[in-house]
């Protein structure tokens, strides 16, 4: 083999999200911090080369992240990563953090103790504390406590050719999300409406970047709206969500960054208190709890600390290659099973 390099990935999921895990051969990626690393991956050519050649095809698939565990900066970490996806780098995810979690475990990279094992990441965003039920050489379930998320506006209105006057909240979760209530869309949110779902999000989502501007106070890289998600009260009080992806499809878990967002939202209307703990489902049913563990502020403005339970589970392991002769070691990707905003790459 003529290889011109090879990464080896751990595959696992997050309650129906693929998350693979990089466990070898993550090339240097320039920066002193996860977040200059995070900067580097979104705006240098070589940066965009690596994420092409993990996330588009023929290596890559529209459904899912890879997870590029880099060597952590902050003393009190036991791991770093960098989340890639088809459109860019991202700095936090919760169905992602459960899957390195999970991966860093299962793998032995991390020692498992059991009855329970924390592990601190750190992401561009800032550290996520992971507690991990183990048993029997397994992560059974991981607790996230995720980074302060805060509220950017509430009901911000937005027109819309199709729709009329939209309104969403803007909220951070560890990436900043478009919350929108799904009635005003004239949907429900389920499986046989995905594709609708995925089509209006990004209708939004491009709409809303072009008529603001949102960057964190103290993390100049995150910036822009990532997601639209989606949202929903069940007469339980179960909050069912969607969050739409970029280039066209829909997170199968029920978005940890995204709810941690929601949260935000719900205490800033005092709809969510300090102790509170709400079941969230996602497109397919799978669940997280989402709990509000303590308020704290970001660069003075009011925040809440939020918490996100799920379950990872690894199903097999590959290893992507770059043949030096493919004419098509950049990668591609098509609208017939991307979505229709894949003709941008």
């Amino acid at each position: 083999m003529r290889w011109k390099r090879t990464i080896q990935l751990l595959d696992v999921h997050c309650e129906g999200e693929i998350g693979r895990v990089a466990l070898g051969g993550v090339p240097k990626i320039p920066g002193e911090s996860i977040a200059e690393q995070l900067h580097w991956l979104n705006t240098d050519p070589k940066g965009h080369e690596l994420r092409r050649f993990v996330c588009l095809e023929p290596r890559g698939a529209p459904i899912g992240s890879v997870n590029l565990l880099v060597p952590p900066r902050h003393p009190e970490a036991d791991a770093a990563f960098i989340i890639l996806q088809p459109d860019q780098a991202h700095a936090s995810s919760g169905s992602n953090s459960i899957c390195v979690t999970t991966a860093l475990l299962e793998s032995g990279i991390v020692e498992m103790k059991e009855p329970e094992t924390i592990v601190t990441l750190e992401t561009a965003a800032g550290l996520v504390r992971a507690r991990a039920t183990c048993r029997d050489g397994r992560c059974e379930k991981v607790q996230l406590t995720m980074v302060p998320s805060f509220v950017h506006a509430l009901d911000v209105t937005v027109e819309t050719p199709r729709w009329g006057t939209i309104k969403a909240d803007i909220s951070y979760g560890g990436i900043f999300y478009a919350l929108v209530d799904v009635a005003q869309i004239g949907l429900t949110i389920d499986r046989a409406n995905a594709a609708a779902l995925v089509e209006a999000g990004m209708v939004l989502k491009t709409i809303i970047n072009k008529s603001m501007t949102v960057v964190h106070p103290e993390i100049p890289a995150i910036s822009g709206i990532a997601y639209v998600m989606f949202r929903s009260v069940e007469a339980d009080g179960t909050i069912r969500t969607c969050t739409t992806m970029w280039p066209g499809r829909a997170d199968r878990s029920p978005c940890g960054t995204g709810n941690s967002a929601n949260l935000a939202a719900r205490h800033a209307r005092g709809q969510a208190k300090v102790g509170d703990i709400f079941l969230s489902r996602s497109i397919i049913g799978s669940q997280f709890e989402v709990g509000l563990a303590e308020l704290t502020e970001v660069a003075g403005r009011p925040a809440i600390v939020p918490t996100i339970t799920g379950r990872g589970f690894t199903f097999g392991m590959s290893q992507l290659a770059l043949d030096p002769f493919d004419p098509l070691a950049e990668g591609f990707a098509l609208t017939d099973v991307w979505g229709p905003s894949a003709g941008e790459i």
